[in-house]
């Protein structure tokens, strides 16, 4: 089904131009340009993503967040802010928006954005799974591979599962760090309460702050009304911090008063709340090194490393890329509704031979674009990235470029000239993909 997008915008050429950028993506666009417009079309049409600026003649842009969402609860809201007022998008975000975009950025940024707006949108929209389909697809049992190496991570997850411990996960990214907090959540007492995941990189300081531990009304203009942070929503439960040497020093010092005295502070606040979590932190960097030169703190590494657990990376788990490689394979074959594929022997040498420095979520991708590109029903080398093949600088350029060319050529196709999800599948960025559709001559 067609996603439906409505921008709200009183500046009307603005307006036209941002429909014109997100149509060429496939949407179907809705254009108002007062909130009272924007949301007679919202009671009228199934909208996935809305895109408002905050400065309306008609309304406060931030406030009309909530009421975007009282319409519909299960649709996106992206906010256009000016230059300047910034604020103003944060406060939308803390009102339910999904995301927040200064007016005069690359005009590449609203595209990502509006995909993964809607993909969220979706996602709102589905029915939860039955229980003993969520805990087979959330616990130990997800967690493929039969080395050495993994089971040992594997058994020490499953000892502490059912203790109350602070865990903290070691790995490369890719390693496969969340599916590990999820099963540890799902093995543990607190299985029945929420488990919530929040990535550190993904917020300035202020904002990660309010989102952890809630504000109190009038902390800050524009705070109306008090906020629950996602720690007092995870009450009870498990919150899973990735990234977590992103976090910067005050915002650790918060988290280590949690760890020490199950308390804390919403922002604004001067009562402390008590807190009953239980905290699974992940990072790909050596926080005893940092924590050691002054970059993080000492006591806040000793408090999260209690029960420490390193995650191998692919390239230490050879003898299970074949079992990883499969299970994907079944995965995206039945996505794309394709016939079960027959894999020649040289296909999956090739695959145990790769250096997989994206370790399993790169070889998941990998497995996704070959079910693409698959035109019959055998899996050969020739479906394989030229690096599968060759050593660096062995394959003549000029073949490389044409291997290239028509690579990207199918997966666009694939998507149906979807430049979004095509930079994914292809592991590239989006300026990047439009740079190499320019320069090969690429008409899709």
């Amino acid at each position: 089904m067609q996603d439906n997008v409505l921008i709200i915008d009183d500046e009307k050429k603005l307006c036209g131009l941002l429909a014109r950028i997100i149509e060429l993506e496939g949407f179907k666009v809705f254009q108002a340009y007062t909130a009272k417009d924007g949301l007679k079309i919202l009671k009228s049409e199934d909208i996935r993503v809305v895109v408002s600026d905050v400065k309306l003649p008609d309304y406060n842009g931030v406030e009309l967040v909530k009421e975007i969402k009282n319409v519909r609860p299960n649709a996106e809201v992206i906010s256009l802010t000016a230059f300047g007022t910034i604020p103003d998008g944060v406060m939308a975000m803390r009102n339910g928006a999904f995301d927040y975009i200064t007016k005069g950025d690359d005009n590449d940024k609203i595209i990502p954005l509006v995909y993964k707006a809607a993909e969220k949108a979706k996602l709102n929209a589905k029915p939860e799974a039955p229980k003993e389909l969520a805990d087979h697809k959330y616990g130990f049992d997800a967690i493929l591979g039969k080395s050495e190496a993994i089971k040992e991570a594997v058994k020490l997850a499953q000892k502490v599962a059912g203790t109350d411990t602070t865990v903290l996960l070691l790995g490369q990214t890719g390693t496969g760090k969340e599916v590990f907090a999820q099963a540890i959540h799902n093995e543990s007492p607190r299985k029945a309460k929420p488990f919530l995941a929040v990535n550190c990189s993904g917020f300035t300081p202020e904002l990660l702050e309010t989102e952890l531990f809630g504000y109190k009304a009038g902390a800050f203009t524009g705070a109306l009304k008090d906020k629950r942070g996602l720690l007092e929503e995870a009450n009870e439960g498990t919150v899973f911090l990735d990234e977590i040497g992103e976090m910067n020093l005050d915002l650790q010092a918060k988290l280590l008063r949690v760890l020490e005295s199950r308390s804390y502070i919403k922002v604004g606040d001067t009562r402390t709340s008590q807190l009953n979590i239980r905290i699974i932190a992940a990072t790909n960097r050596d926080l005893k090194t940092e924590a050691e030169a002054g970059s993080f703190r000492l006591d806040l590494y000793y408090r999260l490393s209690v029960f420490t657990i390193e995650l191998p990376p692919l390239s230490q788990r050879r003898e299970d890329i074949p079992a990883l490689a499969m299970h994907y394979l079944s995965v995206f074959t039945a996505k794309a509704n394709k016939p079960k594929f027959t894999v020649e022997r040289e296909f999956e040498r090739l695959l145990t031979a790769h250096t997989w420095k994206g370790n399993v979520r790169e070889l998941k991708n990998v497995m996704e674009r070959v079910v693409i590109l698959a035109d019959g029903d055998t899996l050969g080398p020739d479906l394989l990235p030229a690096e599968f093949h060759s050593p660096r600088g062995a394959v003549d350029s000029m073949n490389m470029q044409e291997v290239e060319k028509q690579h990207i050529i199918k997966v666009l196709k694939y998507t149906r000239g979807n430049k979004t999800e095509s930079s994914r599948l292809l592991g590239i960025g989006l300026t990047t993909l439009y740079r190499k559709i320019e320069e090969y001559h690429i008409d899709i």
